[in-house]
């Protein structure tokens, strides 16, 4: 890895990601692990957010299935950023609110469906305790 960037990996619905794909972000790593996967409204979130497998179109998490976050996104050593979808991070607050390595950083982003809330923002709530409320101003 040494000489290599970090990747960015992209979690979310269709459109979120697609977006993101089509703007140069979709990579696999040597296992052929894909560094973007979409989130479909059905799916069952069992605690995690993850990393799909194989190449092509987009992978999907299919309805009632779980991602453990420790085999994810979270656990490869290539990744050094997470954009995640802030509809998707809600279902997913606990995985999301332990995460405390700065890489990789975990940003929450607004989705076509549900717009920026910067009230449930993990990592503005974090950025907002680091400075006394007259330095915000």
């Amino acid at each position: 890895m040494a000489g290599r960037g970090k990747l960015i990996a992209v979690m979310g619905d269709e459109d979120t990601v697609t977006g993101f794909l089509l703007g140069g972000i979709g990579e696999l790593d040597k296992h052929r692990r894909p560094n973007f996967l979409v989130v479909e409204k059905e799916t069952s979130l069992g605690g995690g957010g993850g990393g799909g497998g194989g190449g092509g179109p987009p992978p999907r998490v299919p309805p009632d299935s779980s991602f453990p976050c420790r085999r994810g996104f979270l656990a490869r050593e290539d990744v050094g950023m997470i954009l995640i979808s802030q509809a998707l991070a809600e279902q997913i607050r606990p995985a999301v609110a332990a995460h405390a390595r700065a890489l990789p950083a975990v940003l929450e982003i607004p989705s076509k469906d549900h717009p920026y809330d910067p009230a449930r923002d993990s990592v503005l709530r974090r950025a907002r305790g680091l400075f006394a409320p007259d330095e915000l101003r």
